[in-house]
């Protein structure tokens, strides 16, 4: 398994060495040891969540706040997806800023996106499946967001915003700067 930094601290692609043969294929999607080797980071996975999305279907950004901070490890088993983490660290250099990268399953990549972190993702295929591993247990009255379309952040999610669907939660969700 490879693991590249990403242009956000603490953010990582991981990109599986895939065997194919006539059978078909396989690849290890995590491996503990690998990824505190090259990270540097202690992680303990306590929760896997999966969604199935059809085309157009935008989640986030969402995050959890305080004791209830939640590092993800995503990825796609069916379908193509633009993900995108945003740093919301305000002692971090990339404070604002954010990383988006295309996950699917062909190219079987893996975003590690680090506590105090917003995610969200659009789905580009007719239908996705998506799974992400968590360090830290979901608590409602903990989760928070921000608006896909805030200008301050200025995402392109790759898919005009006609084509977008949200829910109504995510619809209302505030602004980058009235966050912070």
């Amino acid at each position: 398994m490879e693991i590249e930094k990403t242009p956000l601290e603490g953010c990582f692609v991981l990109k599986p060495k895939v065997f194919n043969d006539d059978r078909g294929s396989f690849f290890e999607s995590f491996n503990l040891k690998t990824f505190k080797r090259v990270t540097g980071l202690e992680i303990d996975f306590v929760q896997d969540n999966q969604s199935i999305s059809s085309k157009g279907v935008l989640r986030g950004l969402h995050f959890q706040k305080g004791d209830y901070a939640q590092a993800k490890l995503v990825r796609v088993t069916k379908g193509r997806v633009l993900d995108v983490a945003v740093d919301l660290r305000k002692d971090s250099p990339s404070f604002g800023n954010y990383f988006s990268i295309e996950l699917n399953d062909q190219n079987n990549y893996q975003l590690f996106i680090p506590r105090e972190f917003a995610h969200g993702f659009v789905v580009l295929s007719n239908e996705a499946v998506f799974n992400y591993k968590c360090d830290n247990f979901y608590n409602k009255d903990s989760e928070s967001g921000i608006r896909y379309d805030d200008p301050d952040l200025n995402i392109n999610w790759n898919l005009d915003t006609e084509n977008i669907l949200l829910s109504e939660k995510d619809i209302i969700l505030p602004f980058f700067k009235d966050l912070f």
